[in-house]
């Protein structure tokens, strides 16, 4: 069955433009085929929400059962400062490549967009895109409420605190029978999720249908410089994000990418990480990282480490700038780089957060927040790219961790061994 499945998505992807374009040309009017999509969307609504309802378990399972299993808090400490490093490098290398390939392909050239006198409403929430409000969102009041909401980041934030905790006082035999039970929960988890993604095909299917009954092949065609030039971008950040992963990786990197391939098109096709959350942490295992880095990396990536995402925010406000007719020197882009780079770090739990962040900060550099509505229209279309890229991405990080972590484990056995050695001689 899961072997099959890659290509009973990939079935649902072409079935649901042939199904949608069709009934997007005999749809009376624009009225039917939205009713026509709503019931396209059953599938993908129902498909989603089971994937949401196991989020929160085996996120919780998987990174407390991991860190409890750890030897202290300086596993927890090395693991996460590694992430990081990783993360930030990542971020920084993803938005300056999406900077230097905007300018040089020009995708908003032309167009010669004109300001409005009045602020045009994006629709989008971007008050409370800041640090401060970042920080403090990121300490729940209540897991049970983050669990609810399914925010990553606060679950992270408590998972890695309760599975701490239960590391340092595993010995204890009142706590064993809990770490049993959490660790018991994990398998139990999996298989839960390896049944909720034998739906995936019926998901992809209803997304794909839905949204070209509605808008039809020319949400493909009508911006096709910007989603050809994004799309460019977005190869060549695979290219390089493989070729570093295969400078840490060596030969593995390729069976760890054939090893993704079913999340990476399940992400492409409904444009949601949380739909290839479950599957990439078993592909991830399957592939022979450790358990304790998968459960503790990966969700840590999902809040900071976004690289599809990253190189969206630099492509798309230059793209603004450029249709609007806007100069911005080298000084000012680089400036709103590293602004990007910061205001990125909250997004993970808003909704179009990649939009969202482009939004909040156009107003910083003087790009008209009307600008926004340019790319509102094919953000779908980006999305799906950037998704896959971001899975790509935290899969290379999560296993370039584990790699770490196992060099570093054999280092520690041969020194422990010499020291044995020596105490006999």
């Amino acid at each position: 069955m899961k072997n099959r499945l890659t290509l009973y998505i990939l079935a649902g992807m072409v079935l649901g433009v042939a199904v949608g374009y069709v009934c997007h040309r005999t749809a009376v009017d624009a009225a039917a085929a939205t009713t026509i999509a709503g019931y396209f969307s059953i599938g993908t609504d129902v498909f989603l929400r089971l994937v949401k309802m196991i989020i929160a378990p085996l996120v919780f399972a998987t990174l407390v059962s991991g860190l409890a299993g750890m030897e202290g808090t300086s596993d927890v400490r090395r693991i996460g400062l590694r992430s990081i490093g990783w993360f930030v490098c990542a971020s920084l290398m993803s938005l300056a490549l999406g900077l230097v390939l905007a300018n040089l392909l020009q995708p908003g050239a032309g167009l010669h967009m004109v300001p409005s006198n009045s602020d045009v409403a994006t629709g989008l929430n971007t008050a409370g895109l800041n640090f401060k409000d970042f920080v403090t969102h990121a300490f729940p009041t209540s897991i049970l409420d983050a669990m609810a909401r399914n925010d990553i980041l606060q679950i992270l934030v408590f998972s890695v605190l309760f599975g701490v905790v239960l590391g340092a006082i595993k010995d204890d035999a009142r706590v064993t029978p809990l770490v049993q039970a959490i660790d018991a929960l994990v398998p139990a988890m999996l298989k839960l999720t390896d049944y909720v993604m034998r739906l995936a095909p019926i998901g992809v299917f209803g997304a794909i249908a839905s949204a070209i009954t509605l808008h039809g092949l020319d949400v493909l065609t009508t911006y096709g410089k910007l989603i050809g030039c994004f799309y460019l971008g977005l190869v060549c950040l695979w290219v390089v994000l493989i070729g570093v992963g295969y400078a840490f990786l060596g030969r593995p990197i390729w069976s760890l990418l054939q090893a993704i391939r079913e999340p990476a098109m399940l992400a492409f096709s409904t444009a949601s990480s949380e739909a290839a959350y479950p599957r990439l942490t078993e592909k991830l295992e399957e592939f022979g990282v450790d358990k304790k880095v998968v459960g503790f990396t990966l969700p840590l990536g999902y809040a900071f480490n976004l690289d599809g995402s990253m190189m969206y925010q630099a492509f798309a406000a230059i793209f603004i700038a450029q249709a609007f007719g806007i100069d911005m020197p080298l000084s000012q882009q680089i400036l709103m780089l590293l602004v990007l780079m910061v205001s990125s770090k909250g997004m993970a739990g808003v909704a179009r957060g990649s939009v969202v962040v482009v939004a909040a900060v156009a107003p910083m550099f003087h790009l008209p927040p009307s600008g926004v509505i340019l790319i509102l229209a094919i953000d779908q279309v980006l999305d799906m790219g950037r998704t896959a890229t971001n899975v790509i991405g935290n899969s290379i990080a999560t296993a370039v961790i584990a790699k770490w972590e196992t060099r570093r484990l054999a280092s520690d056995e041969v020194r422990h061994f010499g020291q044995m050695q020596g105490e006999v001689k």
